[in-house]
């Protein structure tokens, strides 16, 4: 047992180690954000399972804080509502409750960010393409099959492996990555002000 927790723990620090090259894309996209919230857009998010469960920890983390007291960002994790994702899911297919609540959220200039493991989630794939549509601005986290997002994001961070376990622990240390990067600014703007 101790060897397969070292094989894996090694397996998890070479696939880090593959997206240092990367770091310029994580800085673009939290430069993206930035700049979104301060000309007054928002920030939607969405994925499936554990990428459901990353949205809702990034739109945490913004809305509420991640190391700094700063003010709150606009941020929407489209996963957590369960009257309209099974009302959805249930009068339209599932592959469409990202869509309706991005055509019903979503304005030009917003950032629409999509979390998938495949990349090949239909559900996600929609919600990227009825934000496109709209004139936002489309992030994606995806794994070495994400083709397919690819294609639809203006900026996407691929984790160069299939596991989904090893691509939700390089995503989550990427979105912290950005997290803090967006408070660290948005902290900044704050104290300026303050100042002046």
């Amino acid at each position: 047992m101790p060897d397969i927790l070292r094989r894996q723990i090694s397996d998890h620090l070479r696939t880090v180690e593959a997206a240092l090259p990367q770091v310029p894309l994580l800085a673009e996209m939290a430069e993206r954000l930035i700049r979104c919230f301060d000309a007054g857009g928002k920030l939607l998010l969405f994925g499936n399972g554990g990428s459901a469960a990353d949205a809702q920890h990034i739109a945490a983390e913004l809305i509420g804080r991640f190391k700094h007291d700063r003010r709150a960002l606009p941020a929407i994790a489209l996963t957590t509502d369960t009257s309209i994702l099974t009302a959805v899911g249930n009068d339209t297919g599932y592959e469409n409750v990202f869509t309706r609540q991005v055509e019903a959220l979503a304005a030009e200039g917003d950032i629409a960010w999509a979390l998938s493991v495949s990349g090949r989630s239909p559900n996600v794939i929609r919600g990227l393409q009825a934000a496109r549509a709209i004139g936002a601005f489309c992030m994606g986290f995806t794994g070495r099959g994400g083709a397919s997002m690819r294609e639809l994001c203006h900026l996407c961070f691929s984790v160069d492996h299939e596991a989904s376990d090893r691509v939700q622990e390089v995503h989550q240390l990427a979105y912290h990555l950005i997290c803090e990067r967006v408070e660290q600014r948005s902290r900044t703007q704050a104290l300026d002000e303050g100042a002046g």
